[in-house]
């Protein structure tokens, strides 16, 4: 099998150029289920050279099946903000191809594909979708467009007059698959596109980012890429696992304490809860010990605190 450019290096060098805009349109297009035309690329971020850029945004102006002209925002980037992030890059784009004087009502739609080689969030799947829609608080009826809304602005639903946001979390996912949009995170995962790859874009990318089409220096350069990344995950995976040691500890600390420590960090759960059961424990026997003294039953002590006979009967009253 040959080997193929990272499709995150791909789209700072590669795939800003006009003849190889089909493999951004055949991600677009397998993505949202109709046939994306790309017209230009925007101003973006992805003409920084530093090696340690953190940034690759690529914003397009597209056309759809219908020849509406779409504003589309491709993001690949590391930060723990980045729902804040993707935000705050539809904004822009809103903002910014507004030109002064225009009406609201030449605001286009936006599309924010952001394409996320990191754990972003707490979820099981591989895409997520989101969009703007109103609902009342009595009935959860949803709002809708007049029909002379409709009909002015060529949407049917309120949600199509605002941002979408497509997150891929391509990381977990190795399994190849006859789906055409699991082909496509197949590739942005493993950087492998099987001869029976057949989604549209990936026969363009099999034969346009090859990498020994790359120049000397492009190979150069691509490698280093390849060991920046290697060195970002291994610094996650670092502060994952430190997280985890110090949340065990001050979660047992906190929880002889209070009984109820609250962690700093996602490593800090298992910690908080053993602390939590320790300090209940404590509680527990200094409960029972009381119980004694008023010369409860051992068997009444141990249906009200949960404690075992025999360590309720080894209490010392005093």
């Amino acid at each position: 099998m040959s080997s193929y450019i990272r499709f995150d290096w791909a789209m700072k060098r590669l795939l800003r150029d006009k003849g190889n805009f089909a493999v951004l349109e055949g991600l677009i297009t397998t993505l949202l289920g109709e046939e994306i035309t790309i017209k230009t690329l925007l101003e973006s971020e992805s003409n920084q050279e530093s090696e340690y850029d953190k940034y690759n945004r690529v914003d397009i102006l597209g056309e759809d099946s219908k020849g509406r002209l779409i504003l589309f925002e491709i993001q690949n980037n590391n930060e723990y903000a980045y729902f804040q992030r993707m935000l705050f890059g539809v904004s822009k784009l809103v903002t910014e191809y507004l030109n002064r004087g225009q009406g609201y009502e030449s605001i286009r739609k936006v599309y924010s594909i952001n394409i996320v080689y990191f754990s972003l969030g707490s979820g099981t799947d591989i895409v997520y979708h989101g969009k703007t829609e109103f609902r009342g608080i009595h009935n959860n009826e949803l709002l809708r467009l007049s029909p002379f809304q409709q009909q002015t602005f060529k949407v049917s639903e309120v949600s199509n007059l605002y941002p979408e946001y497509y997150i891929l979390r391509v990381n977990d996912f190795n399994r190849w698959s006859k789906i055409p949009l699991e082909q496509w995170i197949y590739f942005l995962n493993t950087g492998e596109i099987p001869e029976e790859a057949n989604a549209p874009g990936l026969p363009e990318a099999r034969e346009r980012l090859k990498l020994d089409r790359l120049s000397k220096d492009e190979l150069k350069a691509y490698y280093r890429h390849l060991d920046n990344v290697v060195i970002l995950r291994d610094n996650i995976l670092t502060e994952r696992a430190e997280g985890r040691v110090e949340g065990h500890a001050e979660g047992r600390v906190e929880g002889l304490a209070e009984g109820r420590a609250e962690g700093r960090a996602e490593g800090r759960v298992e910690g908080r809860v053993e602390g939590r059961a320790e300090g209940e424990h404590v509680r527990s026997v200094e409960i029972a010990r009381k119980m004694k003294i008023k010369g409860m039953s051992v068997s009444d002590i141990s249906d009200m605190t949960g404690l075992d006979v025999e360590e309720i009967e080894q209490i010392d009253r005093f």
